[in-house]
């Protein structure tokens, strides 16, 4: 939350409240460990992040009644970043081409790991995760500057 734009004002409260829902709600589980739990936090606040910005989109072409749902609180002060829907169909493209490059975007990005934690969660040295990160950002640059 902390790299979002100036005047963005999703309640990381909010976000972290729904990302446990999300994750206490997975009954059969087996958490392996820390990073594993971080791993899969992260996915559930990208999910959040994504549906709230599409849901947003929606709704400004018109999508028709107004659904009220609990992420409702998600996005207190108007718009939800349009980039991020188009980060995340991105690192869809990416996760095609290359999953762990995808993974390590989206442990960082959306779940604020350090170098070290992903990598852990990973099972990959932290040059690994640097150098796969440098790749996977210029990629991202150049599929977002396309679009």
């Amino acid at each position: 939350m902390a790299g979002e734009r100036v005047g963005h004002s999703l309640q990381a409260t909010a976000l972290v409240n729904e990302a446990y829902i999300r994750l206490i709600d997975v009954r059969q589980m087996d958490w392996q460990n820390r990073a594993h739990f971080l791993a899969m936090a992260a996915r559930a606040m990208r999910r959040i992040l994504v549906d709230s910005a599409r849901a947003r989109r929606v709704q400004k072409r018109g999508g028709g009644d107004v659904r009220v749902t609990f992420d409702e609180d998600l996005a207190v002060a108007g718009n939800t970043s349009p980039d991020l829907v188009a980060l995340d169909d991105a690192l869809r493209e990416l996760a095609k081409r290359d999953e762990r490059r995808s993974q390590i975007i989206e442990l960082r990005f959306f779940g604020g790991l350090t170098v070290e934690e992903t990598a852990v969660v990973l099972k990959v040295a932290p040059d690994t995760v640097m150098r796969d990160s440098r790749l996977a950002k210029a990629w991202l640059a150049r599929e977002l500057a396309s679009s």
